[in-house]
């Protein structure tokens, strides 16, 4: 069963797609959460969901504190399971896109993202996810210090990041390999005291 970890609706139970989705466990997405939390992006932010399957990413990220979160997946049937789960939670902060991932990056945005997940089923390629990537790269659609979260099977290369992008961390969770990665941040100089 999938449920929220923690938050506003901490414990409620979640639909699942019946079938071409793999749920983020439980356990991942506390880790996910508990580094995005260190890392102070998520209280008030703004959160896009790729792939987003349940919805369990997202939703997790409005229950924790999100201002806004946006769910995308390709699969009608992803998307009805995402309204349902929506419904079921109460959750006003949050918007339901039937699109593929590839197409709504590639839309001019409307919003500036803080925070990204990118879950694809395990059998898209790092090709298709590296060019993703590059997509949401090339446009204006994220904040300075943004942070993207990649999660891919251990047994997939690591992916490609876009120019400017650094790899923040990467932990891996049994089968699972979760990369933190976004916009290199350059250091302000510091004044000559001399």
């Amino acid at each position: 069963m999938t449920r929220i970890v923690a938050g506003t609706v901490g414990g409620r139970s979640l639909q699942v797609p019946p079938k071409g989705t793999r749920p983020t466990s439980d356990r991942v997405r506390e880790a996910i959460f508990s580094r995005l939390e260190h890392y102070g992006v998520l209280d008030g932010a703004y959160v896009l969901d790729l792939y987003a399957g349940s919805g369990a990413l997202g939703l997790e990220a409005a229950s924790r504190g999100a201002q806004k979160v946006v769910l995308v997946d390709a699969a009608r049937v992803a998307a009805e399971v995402c309204r349902a789960n929506v419904k079921t939670l109460g959750l006003t902060n949050v918007q339901v896109v039937q699109d593929k991932a590839e197409r709504f990056v590639q839309s001019p945005p409307s919003t500036t993202w803080d925070v990204v997940f990118i879950d694809p089923p395990y059998d898209v390629s790092e090709a298709v996810v590296a060019e993703l990537l590059r997509q949401l790269a090339a446009t204006s659609a994220l904040v300075e210090d943004a942070v993207v979260v990649v999660e891919r099977s251990t047994r997939s290369p690591e992916q490609t990041w876009p120019t400017g992008w650094e790899l923040l961390a990467r932990k891996d969770y049994g089968e699972t390999a979760v990369y933190y990665a976004g916009p290199a941040t350059a250091e302000e100089p510091q004044a000559d005291a001399s």
